[in-house]
């Protein structure tokens, strides 16, 4: 998967993407992630990429101008299964969402900054508009970093375990069991019983209660989907 990212705060971008296994999926060779800086892309020689909005009100927007420039000429080299906007306003992210994108080949992401986004380079270049939640941030680059952690750790061979991701919350509309690991007996807290017995099928159905009914607690709206 090659998942190319257009922001104006690459920096912000370095960090996720450079450490657990999102790294180890780019060492595998199995991801690649490219940041594109918007302001190589600006309309002056003062790398103004963003302008006041037209009828008044505070804050900036982003100009149609540079995403154009930067998104025609990776549009040029490529198709994009998805081109991506990271903004609150856009569908929640949610796991069957994440599944469909992890069976992409191109990902292109904006990030929106300041006040957002010309409307224009939405109508003409954005496929899918994606929230991480209702709640803003400064700019897109947190989010599309939780997208792109998300989908990455789909890919076949990132997980040493290929089940794993499979069992994780919200893939069957549950959340995820209770884990334990050693100490069987941690400060009078034992492990449940069933989970040392070694009986695989009676431990499953044991999963399954528990994630059933931690579901039932704290999102029973996933039930009633």
């Amino acid at each position: 998967m090659r998942i190319d990212i257009v922001t104006c705060q690459p920096d912000l971008l370095m960090s996720p993407f450079a450490h657990s296994i999102v790294k180890r999926a780019q060492d595998k060779g199995l991801a690649e992630i490219h940041l594109h800086d918007l302001r190589r892309y600006a309309i002056n020689k003062h790398g103004q990429i963003d302008d006041y909005v037209f009828g008044g009100g505070a804050g900036m927007v982003l100009r149609v101008e540079p995403i154009a420039a930067c998104f025609d000429e990776l549009l040029a080299q490529r198709a994009y299964e998805a081109v991506i906007y990271m903004t609150p306003d856009g569908e929640t992210m949610r796991q069957p969402l994440v599944n469909r994108l992890s069976l992409a080949g191109n990902l292109l992401i904006l990030c929106g900054h300041y006040k957002g986004v010309d409307e224009r380079i939405r109508q003409a270049y954005i496929t899918h508009e994606i929230s991480v939640g209702d709640y803003v941030l400064s700019g897109g680059e947190l989010g599309a970093a939780i997208l792109v952690d998300a989908v990455v750790r789909l890919l076949p061979g990132v997980l040493g375990n290929e089940e794993s991701a499979l069992s994780d919350s919200f893939q069957d509309n549950l959340l995820a069991p209770p884990v334990y690991t050693r100490p069987a007996e941690w400060r009078n807290l034992p492990v449940p019983e069933i989970l040392l017995s070694g009986n695989t099928p009676k431990i499953d159905v044991w999963r399954h209660e528990q994630a059933l009914a931690r579901t039932q607690q704290r999102r029973p709206d996933l039930l009633q989907e």
